[in-house]
């Protein structure tokens, strides 16, 4: 058994994949836990710069998220536009920080 059929996807990423009235996602497993391990490295990498904007610019938490979510789109983007998303949400996640809100149009798919 290979180690990628170890990799747990969280539901929120496989919601990603998932089409409205569907149940399975529209990647295949091995392409979706690629994604996945892609993502869930970006958020990770970005903890420390995440912090280090807060503390350099002196700007609010919502400020450094939607900073990154920016440069995640930027061309050529290394990840699709809903994984930019899930990506912001999950660094706000590692670094304890509220998540942008609803209304800002940055939520991922549920």
């Amino acid at each position: 058994m290979s180690d990628e059929s170890q990799i747990e996807i969280p539901p929120s990423f496989v919601a990603l994949y998932v089409a409205p009235g569907r149940q399975k996602p529209s990647l295949p497993r091995d392409d979706l836990a690629a994604r996945y391990e892609l993502c869930e490295d970006m958020a990770q990498m970005l903890t420390e710069t995440a912090s280090n904007m807060a503390f350099s610019l002196g700007i609010t938490e919502a400020d450094v998220l939607t900073r990154c979510l920016q440069g995640l789109r930027v061309e050529p983007a290394v990840v699709n536009e809903v994984e930019s998303v899930w990506v912001v949400h999950r660094l706000a996640e590692l670094q304890n920080w509220p998540p942008l809100p609803a209304e800002s149009g940055n939520e991922p798919a549920a």
